[in-house]
């Protein structure tokens, strides 16, 4: 008989946000939990996120006046998605997102709000949405957490208690074009002043989501164990009715008596696993996810005899290397005045179109002698003057990210092209003819601007397509691309409790698995903004009421 240290009802590994709501819902429903996390923050790649979920049909949308549906988000994840995830499974989380939605509003901290105008990835599609699904965790004040403030996961690119939200990137983006901007700026200074000056430490996206759930958690006492690094799974008789673990440099067993759920990311950070499983090229730094995201989880639950899928893809989106660590660039694919080029100088896809998108044409498009890894993000003078890239402000770009190899600059196309390793001529009439759609407003190769969603990102003063500026005020600039990730997709494929699956469709009992860890709901898709996260805690949700009620 195994000698345990420690009992609890419910063992979660991992402290994103599907650990964090699977250790909330189960104490919430009478259950004792526990969270362990093996790096020295927790909140995992949520608290590096955006922190949007998405959820089809929810009450906010109600509250609204914007009509959804269960069947008409079905249509469009039959669109999206397909028959590539089973449909009991999209099913279950179309049907069980907005409750978990409203029982955490109704009994915890976690709120959320709408992202106005945000729209699903792929609006036209039959069931697809011009705005509501996404939702924003409501920024929360950090100082309330006390000392597990300086606990939570750090945003690699802010300090001090400073914080930016959503609204306050368009205020900010879109100062130089449309100076009435200036005007709004107030509460952006003044949550910024009583956050550092008063220590009143606003969180907000990723991080307010976890903020949120954490002080949630405290409010019930429940632990949460930093440094503790799951070791392996203990089993009765096939069950899975604990764990071994490293705590404080000790091997400790902890009993979970209702059931242990897997929600430590995935393999981002795994070389071996990467060169293993996904597309090639590939590296582990080009990953935005959280360094602790390393895969023996998964190998755990493989070990386990639990089958696995979708292991080849990602929440892929092009990534900078330019500011110290990975950056996943959203935003700035869809402002006005830049193109994509691979090393003939042409472009090869819609640059404001869904990130999963540009990544997946870089390697389709990587082959046969033309270089789309690394892939060429070009600007002129006029962007760089007027919008933000990345962590740059306007008007300024740094000596050191030309220094560092990761930017380039000339007076001439020709001249950049021969620094970047791109066909000049090549480069030189793609401009061209790029130039004469942005005079036009139509992007005839790639219909950059058509979509709802490619307007989002893009600048409203510019006519006639927001999405499109001629490039035509040297000098010219570049930064390399690469194809990033918030994360890998494939793991330990689950049914619609969040239960592990073997290979013949049976459960492992006592063994649950959500978030990254998880082979993904939407498949090959990414259905719209927060299907990452939406997902993650519904089926966290899912998971520890099917424990309690076992």
């Amino acid at each position: 008989m195994c000698h345990w240290d420690y009992e609890y009802d419910f063992v979660c590994v991992g402290s994103g946000c599907g650990g964090l709501t699977a250790a909330l819902v189960a104490t919430l429903n009478g259950l004792s939990s526990l969270i362990i996390e093996k790096t020295e923050y927790y909140g995992g790649s949520t608290a590096l996120s955006g922190g949007g979920v998405w959820v089809p049909a929810n009450y906010l949308m109600a509250e609204a006046g914007i009509e959804d549906s269960i069947s008409n988000a079905m249509t469009y994840m039959e669109q999206t998605v397909g028959d590539r995830t089973p449909r009991s499974k999209q099913e279950a989380f179309l049907n069980n997102a907005n409750e978990m939605l409203v029982y955490l509003a109704e009994n915890s901290d976690v709120k959320f709000e709408i992202m106005p105008g945000y729209t699903d990835y792929y609006p036209e599609k039959p069931g697809g949405t011009e705005g509501g699904r996404a939702l924003l965790p409501v920024q929360f004040e950090g100082r309330k957490l006390g000392p597990m403030y300086k606990q939570m996961r750090p945003y690699p690119y802010l300090s001090h208690g400073a914080i930016i939200t959503l609204a306050d990137y368009f205020v900010l983006s879109r100062i130089k074009t449309d100076p009435s901007n200036l005007l709004r700026l107030w509460p952006f200074i003044k949550r910024n002043l009583q956050s550092i000056l008063l220590g009143r430490n606003y969180v907000a996206l990723g991080r307010g989501l976890i903020g949120r759930l954490r002080m949630s958690l405290h409010q019930h006492n429940v632990p949460l164990w930093l440094k503790t690094d799951l070791k392996d799974l203990i089993y009765e008789n096939e069950d899975v009715v604990g764990i071994e673990a490293e705590k404080d440099g000790k091997i400790i067993r902890i009993r979970a008596k209702k059931g242990v759920v897997l929600a430590a990311g995935g393999f981002e950070h795994n070389k071996e696993m990467r060169k293993k499983y996904g597309r090639q090229p590939s590296s582990d730094q080009w990953t935005a996810a959280s360094p602790g995201n390393t895969g023996e989880v998964i190998q755990l639950g493989m070990k386990a005899g639990a089958a696995v899928d979708l292991m080849d893809e990602a929440w892929w989106g092009p990534s900078t290397l330019a500011f110290g660590s990975p950056m996943f660039l959203v935003t700035e694919r869809g402002t006005p005045g830049t193109i994509l080029v691979n090393s003939e100088g042409k472009r090869f896809v819609n640059e404001a179109a869904p990130y999963v998108d540009v990544v997946n044409a870089m390697y389709d498009t990587n082959k046969n002698g033309t270089v789309s890894i690394p892939a060429h993000f070009v600007m002129d003078h006029r962007y760089r003057n007027n919008y933000p890239f990345g962590i740059l402000i306007p008007g300024k770009t740094p000596s050191r990210v030309f220094n560092e190899g990761h930017f380039h600059k000339s007076d001439t196309l020709e001249g950049l092209a021969k620094q970047i390793g791109v066909d000049p001529q090549g480069l030189v009439e793609t401009v061209k003819t790029f130039n004469e759609y942005a005079r036009t407003g139509k992007d005839l190769d790639y219909k950059r601007g058509d979509s709802i969603y490619d307007r989002f990102y893009s600048d409203p003063v510019i006519k006639p397509n927001p999405c499109l500026l001629p490039l035509d005020r040297p000098p010219f600039y570049s930064v390399k691309l690469y194809p990033g990730d918030l994360g890998t997709k494939g793991g330990l494929i689950t049914n619609e409790n969040a239960q592990v699956m073997k290979e013949d469709e049976t459960v492992i009992n006592g063994l649950y698995a959500v978030g990254n860890t998880s082979a993904s709901v939407t498949g090959k898709s990414y259905p719209g903004p927060g299907a990452t996260i939406g997902p993650a805690m519904t089926f966290a949700y899912l998971a520890a009421l099917h424990a309690v009620n076992t």
